[in-house]
């Protein structure tokens, strides 16, 4: 999903920053307990925007919430690109993903409980996410480096164990957050066919830090 161009009057501006806000005040819903059944003047509310202005922008609160989602899922692929651009390898772009991910539970706690809440559920969609997923996996197909099997199957073995993963770091916090992600990386490359002691090295290989 490309990046918006800026508004380019005050207008359009105003019109964003509202939208934004909505946006916003949605994800800290869906992070905090999930629930999609708050009333409309409750979100209008801790957007610090009038009522009226939802409609201007969402037809619905269910149209507020697939947008809160879209724009996490977006914002953990972007997260990803600025800190793996530069590696090629399949298998280190698999690896490197469940282990930032693990690491993001603590550092962008909000955005992963919107994951670990909603993420089942746009596993299957056309989102910037998934899309980013299904290319390293038919890079390592197409290369050898993976086992071939349907895109959408292995893309569901991903997702679910990466959705686990996030699961598992806010389940027991008081886990090696960095173990398990080199540990379910290093089992997640053996599934796609990668050689038992080059996974494990693989899944080891040191990590660009996070913000």
């Amino acid at each position: 999903m490309p990046t918006p161009a800026p508004p380019s009057n005050r207008f359009e501006r105003r019109r964003a920053e509202t939208r934004g806000a909505l946006v916003r005040a949605a994800r800290q819903i869906l992070a905090e307990t999930g629930d999609t059944g708050v009333s409309i003047q409750t979100i209008a509310e801790r957007a610090d925007v009038g009522f009226g202005s939802f409609y201007n922008h969402f037809a619905s609160k269910a149209d507020l919430f697939e947008a809160a989602v879209l724009d996490a899922l977006e914002e953990f692929g972007r997260s990803f690109d600025a800190r793996l651009r530069g590696i090629d390898d399949p298998a280190e772009l698999v690896a490197a993903g469940f282990r930032l991910s693990a690491r993001m539970a603590e550092s962008h706690p909000e955005l992963m409980q919107v994951l670990r809440h909603r993420g089942l559920g746009y596993l299957h969609t056309e989102n910037g996410l998934t899309a980013r997923a299904l290319r390293d996996l038919e890079a390592g197909t197409d290369t050898g480096r993976f086992t071939a099997v349907q895109p959408a199957v292995a893309l569901t073995a991903l997702g679910g164990t990466l959705l686990s993963l996030v699961e598992l770091r806010f389940a027991r916090p008081e886990m090696d957050g960095d173990l398990a992600g080199a540990e379910l990386a290093e089992m997640v490359l053996r599934m796609l066919g990668v050689p038992a002691a080059e996974a494990h090295e693989v899944a080891r290989r040191p990590l660009p830090d996070l913000p």
